[in-house]
């Protein structure tokens, strides 16, 4: 079969090599931990940066170049959202939304923590090879305890076939063959295996080693109960979700499954100064185990509520995960900028924004820490540190450029003017057009 079009490159693809454009006169935060570069050049061959040098080095001017003039203006590499769901059920239009409107926030990579593989494996190559205006997508596949599988969720995202029984959501029990459960979701092109409940310590212990043994890594939620958090860091996993599952390491009784979880001592954690925590932090900044804090999830909109009750327990949780995100960032934990949720589809920002906000305001943490947490440590945690997450010869030309200093005032994020995703240029004018067969 043939097409009229076939040949003829995607509207969104990056460029090819030859392609030299030169980034001149920003301000750079490259996301090493250096600081501020005033009068940068960044120097783009085609996908990749080739230089990274002062605006009066030689070496930023390239005979034949395009020279894109960004003087005033302030650079970052590429954000990351550590934590989305993109196909939880899937729904290509309202993806492909998210999508267009995170690249055009200056996010040029996502980790999909789990959805339904078949849809995200064809949106995370659209997006690669320049089919739809998208972040590089990071995906992970599932595995859990067989309770877990009657979720309502693992039947949205494995429609026409058995929740457990398909390679992105697998049921692993100690009888399990866990090569080849490791070979089947390493088959859907994941990037890493996710480990999310109703599992004792000495299976994600288990799945862990096989899945490095076959050269994928393993994201975790931070407790998979009855597995504790230190159960799970102690299985040698790259990454733990959700700050708030962090206190189960001081519960006040035994972990069970997924759906009994036992209370914590709240008054106690809050604190921030619970040494049994403070331990495990060690261990996780020694062993570089990434903490997706998703610290703004519970005052975000999707737990407002006129309910009291459910309202109060979300203020509960929300103060514990500042006190616990606090405590990590103090115990030199590595931490990256998941949300776990969107904004509306009518805001013009993604909830990465608020997430940052979240940290820097209500947690403390300076704006530096915060925007080399959502680049070069969200990139480490979707396996991607070597490609992306800072501006550095030989790396991917993933930039995000702001008209005002986001150090200064995080909420100048939202002065986004441009995102270079792979060298391919994403203007935030043109959000609203940047569609397959719309104006570009």
């Amino acid at each position: 079969m043939t097409s009229d079009t076939a040949g003829a490159a995607p509207p969104f693809a990056p460029p090819g090599p030859g392609a030299v454009v030169v980034y001149r006169g920003a301000t750079l935060f490259d996301g090493t931990g250096s600081p501020p570069r005033p009068g940068t050049s960044i120097v783009v061959d085609g996908s990749v940066i080739r230089a990274v040098v002062d605006d009066t080095n030689p070496a930023g001017y390239v005979e034949g170049a395009e020279v894109v003039d960004l003087t005033g203006q302030f650079v970052t590499p590429g954000l990351v959202d550590a934590h989305q769901h993109l196909a939880t059920p899937p729904d290509r239009p309202a993806a492909e939304a998210v999508l267009r409107r995170l690249v055009h926030s200056g996010v040029t990579a996502v980790r999909d923590m789990a959805d339904d593989l078949r849809q995200i494996g064809d949106l995370a190559r659209a997006a690669r090879v320049g089919e739809i205006p998208a972040p590089d997508i990071h995906y992970a596949a599932l595995m859990a305890g067989p309770g877990f599988f009657d979720d309502p969720r693992t039947h949205q995202v494995t429609q026409g076939a058995v929740a457990g029984e398909v390679p992105w959501m697998q049921a692993v029990t100690d009888t399990s063959d866990l090569p080849l459960s490791v070979a089947l979701a390493r088959g859907t092109s994941a990037a890493a295996i996710k480990v999310y409940a109703d599992l004792d310590a000495s299976l994600v212990a288990a799945i862990t080693a096989e899945a490095h043994r076959q050269g994928i890594p393993v994201w975790a939620h931070a407790a998979v109960f009855p597995a504790s958090p230190g159960d799970v860091v102690a299985a040698g996993v790259d990454s733990v979700s959700h700050v708030t599952l962090v206190a189960h390491e001081a519960a006040t009784g035994p972990l069970t499954s997924y759906k009994d979880k036992p209370p914590v001592d709240h008054a106690s954690l809050v604190t921030g100064e619970d040494e049994r925590l403070e331990k495990l932090f060690a261990r996780m900044r020694e062993q570089g185990v990434v903490l997706d804090a998703t610290a703004g999830l519970y005052a975000s909109r999707e737990f407002a509520t006129d309910d009291p009750e459910a309202a109060e327990r979300a203020a509960r949780n929300t103060e514990l995960a500042i006190a616990l995100t606090r405590q990590a960032h103090r115990a030199g934990v590595e931490l990256a900028t998941g949300t776990d949720y969107e904004t509306p589809p009518d805001e013009p920002f993604p909830a990465l924004y608020e997430e940052l906000a979240f940290l820097v305001r209500r947690c403390g943490l300076p704006a530096a820490d915060v925007l080399r947490s959502a680049t070069l440590v969200g990139a480490r945690s979707a396996g991607a540190g070597h490609l992306t997450g800072s501006v550095e010869p030989g790396k991917l030309a993933d930039l995000a450029v702001f008209a005002c200093d986001p150090l200064a005032d995080i909420d100048y994020l939202r002065t986004i003017t441009l995102t270079v995703k792979r060298g391919r240029r994403f203007p935030r004018a043109a959000r609203t057009t940047d569609r397959p067969g719309g104006n570009r």
